[in-house]
This record gives C-alpha cells, sequence and structure tokens, in this order.
C-alpha cells in the first residue's frame, strides 16, 4: 500500500505539488483527473523518486520511500509513464525488462522470467507479436508493450499514466477491464486518465486535482454529486441510467 501524506514537490524554485495526501489501496481502481499541469503526473513520479518531494512523507508498504533503493520499489511498484524512448529490440525482450528487479548481474533470464513475459503478452492479446521489433510497430501496439512490461514486473501496485493513450476504442475499453481485473486480483491500481466516462465507469476511487492540489477525492458517486467535475474541467458532467448501470458524458 502507498500512503501520500501532506506531500509537497518542486521543480528548481516553483513548488507544483501542494499539501497532498492520498492512498493507493490494493484491491481497488483509483483514478487521477484533472486538466493538463494539475500535477498528476508529477505526483506519479514522486511515488517511485523519479521526483524528490520536498516535505511530506510518502509511504510504500510502511516504509519511508527515501529508505528504499531502486530494486526495492521496483519489486512493489511498476509504472507506465505517459510518454519515452522507444527502443530498436524485440517485443518479448522488451516486455522482460520488466524482469529486472529480479535478477542479479550480469542478467540471466530464467525460465520463470519467459513464462511471465508470455503471459503479460497474453494479457494484453499480443502474444503473437513476440518477435516483432518494437520500433517498428503502431503507437498503439507499442503502448500495448509497455502496458505488458508492467504486467511482467509482476508488483503489488500499478502506476499508469494515460494508459489508453493511442488506443482504439475497443483496447480502451479493454484496457479498462484490464485494470479492474488487476484489482479484483488484489493489486493497488493507479491511473491518470482523461477520458471522464471511462473514469467513473472503472474506478473504486477517483482523486481530482487542480493547480498542484486534490480539491476531491472519494468514490465515484460522491466525487459526481459534488458537482467538482463541473468547476474544474469548464463542463457540463451528465449521466443516464441503462440497462447495465450509469452511462456518463459531458455536454
Amino acid at each position: 500500500m502507498i500512503e501520500i501524506k501532506n506531500v509537497c514537490v518542486g521543480y528548481q524554485d516553483t513548488e507544483v505539488l501542494h499539501d497532498v495526501s492520498l492512498s493507493f489501496e490494493p484491491g481497488k481502481v483509483t483514478v487521477l483527473l484533472g486538466p493538463n499541469g494539475s500535477g498528476k503526473s508529477t505526483l506519479l513520479k514522486s511515488v517511485i523518486r523519479l521526483i524528490s518531494h520536498t516535505s511530506g512523507e510518502i509511504l510504500l508498504d510502511g516504509q519511508q520511500i527515501e529508505e528504499l533503493n531502486a530494486v526495492s520499489i521496483a519489486k512493489k511498484v511498476s509504472y507506465i509513464p505517459q510518454s519515452r524512448k522507444t527502443p530498436d529490440i524485440s517485443v518479448l525482450r522488451m516486455v522482460l525488462h520488466g524482469r529486472f528487479a529480479y535478477l542479479k548481474y550480469p542478467r540471466r533470464y530464467r525460465p520463470e522470467d519467459f513464462e511471465m513475459g508470455r503471459k503479460a503478452l497474453q494479457w494484453v492479446g499480443i502474444e503473437d507479436m513476440a518477435e516483432k521489433n518494437v520500433a517498428k510497430l503502431s503507437g498503439g501496439t507499442q503502448q500495448k508493450v509497455y502496458i505488458a512490461m508492467a504486467l511482467a514486473q509482476d508488483t503489488p501496485t500499478i502506476l499508469m499514466d494515460e494508459p489508453t493513450v493511442y488506443l482504439d476504442i475497443s483496447h480502451q475499453l479493454r484496457m479498462m477491464k484490464m485494470a479492474r481485473k488487476l484489482a479484483d486480483q488484489g493489486k493497488a491500481v493507479v491511473m491518470v486518465l482523461h477520458d471522464l466516462a471511462q473514469a467513473f465507469q472503472t474506478a473504486d476511487r477517483v482523486a481530482v486535482m487542480s493547480d498542484g492540489r486534490i480539491v476531491a477525492c472519494g468514490e465515484p458517486e460522491e466525487v459526481f454529486q459534488s458537482g467538482i467535475i463541473n468547476e474544474v474541467f469548464g463542463v457540463t458532467f451528465e449521466r443516464i441510467y441503462a440497462k447495465n448501470g450509469w452511462k456518463y458524458f459531458c455536454e
């Protein structure tokens, strides 16, 4: 479990996160919402020490994040960034990078690593592309490769910064179902999303950020009823009841 307590983060002389408190709990999907520049990506990066916080506490299973080395963190938290460089290697080799935390130097993959890698490819539906060159794939397929790499890391917590970017609608829906399934298996799943409807239909908890602060956090129903989405995004966020439950939309 990750606990963020009164955390502030800054770049040089500019503070971009202000007194943020939030927890990412096992068995739940937590979605971070907010306009561009509200601090969502910065928050995820601070959790895995890509960015240092200037005050407050970040606890990983009760331990201060500063007390853990990179390998210890990588065994507990996997992270899919918003953007990254695409290497010129095969899909399976890319996915196996998720196993690095479990290997001693020099890295030699074990049968269980290959098994986990291929299982991750099956999860995202690209097992037939194991030998393809990642750099030559479409943006959507590359995104699936990075998701598979995070799954192969097999951590209790998964942080995803805009995981549905580049994916077509059918694969976006599959991604959301996958997030739900991972949470049902006991993992803490954290997603930065821009699609409000997908967020409210999938999340157990919604945290809304604005100007580097958490301005609302709770169950989807609670956050919807508060009207904070309309205020923060400048839209009219509505819903209708269909046979499978509430369907959300913006006007």
